[in-house]
């Protein structure tokens, strides 16, 4: 039987050094973007910028690009679908209040079911006292 790998593939350290660079300058960009106030977007741009960091981890220093091309596309489209799926689900946490604002307080002060709860913790407080 044949095996998979036919050649050994031996990166150069010149390869490595610049992809660490790389890894270095885009965390330096991600620390940079995140004291610019960028509003929502400033998600958005951290993640593009992570996605790309775990690539280049991924394709490089763990020989993915040099493996069956068929993992470097699950990986590569599985790590983009979670970057969106999470600035997706950052957006609509981040927009609730304009739609529930009724959520943060109750719609009638007054209310006689409130009334309960106050004689509740009056209740409380007098046990606690003996």
């Amino acid at each position: 039987m044949k095996s998979e790998h036919t050649t050994p593939h031996a990166l150069p350290l010149k390869l490595y050094l610049a992809i660490g660079g790389i890894l270095i300058i885009l965390t330096v960009i991600t620390v940079t973007v995140s004291r610019i106030n960028l509003g929502p977007y400033n998600l958005v741009v951290a993640m593009i910028i992570a996605m790309t960091k775990a690539l280049l981890v991924a394709l490089f220093f763990m020989h993915l690009l040099y493996d069956n091309k068929i993992y470097m596309v699950i990986f590569s489209l599985s790590l983009i679908f979670l970057a969106i799926f999470i600035i997706l689900t950052m957006f609509d946490t981040l927009r609730r209040g304009d739609i529930y604002e009724e959520v943060s307080k109750p719609i009638r002060e007054n209310a006689v079911m409130y009334d309960s709860l106050k004689t509740d913790t009056t209740a409380v407080k007098r046990h606690g006292e003996h």
